[in-house]
């Protein structure tokens, strides 16, 4: 299997606040006068994951010249191992404030935040009152509002585990990632916070986030992972909301715009949407 993680650039590793949240730090290349301008990116990943997810996106931003900060949320990955019975989304939003601290003290600036389903709803939820330089959303998990209008045609009822256990990846390959892919990806992939996935999702019980996006006024991006014309629906009004750029991916899937054959066209869709910055 080929591990994505041992083929990223040297960087710095730290450990932040009391809850000692893992966080890659790098610095990116050949900086010019115009890139030291830039602000930082700070990338957020999604449930069950970690900043290992972002491992086919880092290198091309910091050969960039972009400084990348890559945080995990509390007992993600190689953040310390706590009670993940008790983790809530409030405390992920906490999370992400305490490594947005850290950076603006090392950058004096406000980053650009990059997040990744459940850090995209994270992140549109930080930014009705957290200042951002800007919000990039990769298939980001939908807002109660954008639910309202695109609603899901099946709901799951709330899970009642005390966690929520790993995704099985039992196929080999699926239409935009290789078996090297879904491979890598069970090597990672860990438990979730029951109350925090709660508490995003859609079901009879319970109706997702709400998001006052008249509070966010930073530039933001949307990209949507499209399979069917409701997707594509759904990304157009989070977009419209946000009042943010739209990039539709046909026939690609939620994991695969990250680590799948054609995340190059992500992350091509935001080196172009960062040239404003």
């Amino acid at each position: 299997m080929r591990d994505f993680t041992l083929e990223l650039p040297d960087h710095v590793e730290k450990y932040i606040g009391e809850n000692d949240l893992y966080l890659e730090v790098f610095e990116g290349g050949n900086l010019s006068k115009a890139a030291e301008s830039r602000p930082p990116l700070l990338f957020v990943h999604g449930a069950f994951t970690g900043s290992w997810m972002w491992s086919k996106y880092i290198p091309h931003f910091a050969r960039e010249g972009w400084k990348c900060y890559v945080m995990n949320l509390r007992s993600h990955y190689k953040s310390r191992l706590m009670d993940m019975t008790k983790i809530t989304f409030e405390d992920y939003l906490g999370d992400i404030r305490e490594i947005i601290k850290e950076v603006v003290a090392e950058c004096g600036a406000a980053p650009i935040l990059i997040g990744f389903s459940m850090g995209g709803i994270l992140g549109q939820k930080l930014a009705e009152t957290v200042e951002l330089a800007g919000l990039v959303l990769i298939d980001s998990v939908i807002s109660q509002e954008v639910h309202e209008i695109v609603p899901y045609e099946h709901l799951e009822p709330l899970t009642t585990a005390i966690v929520m256990p790993a995704p099985v990846r039992e196929e080999q390959s699926s239409i935009d990632e290789s078996a090297e892919d879904i491979a890598f990806q069970r090597k990672y992939l860990a438990m979730e916070s029951s109350k925090a996935y709660n508490a995003f999702a859609f079901s009879d019980e319970s109706r997702g986030i709400s998001v006052d996006s008249s509070a966010i006024s930073c530039p933001c991006l949307v990209i949507k992972a499209v399979s069917c014309d409701d997707d594509d629906r759904r990304g157009r009004v989070t977009a419209a909301q946000l009042r943010a750029e739209y990039k539709e991916l046909w026939n690609t899937t939620h994991t695969g715009v990250l680590i799948g054959q054609r995340y190059m066209e992500s992350v091509t869709a935001i080196m172009g949407w960062l040239k404003r910055f």
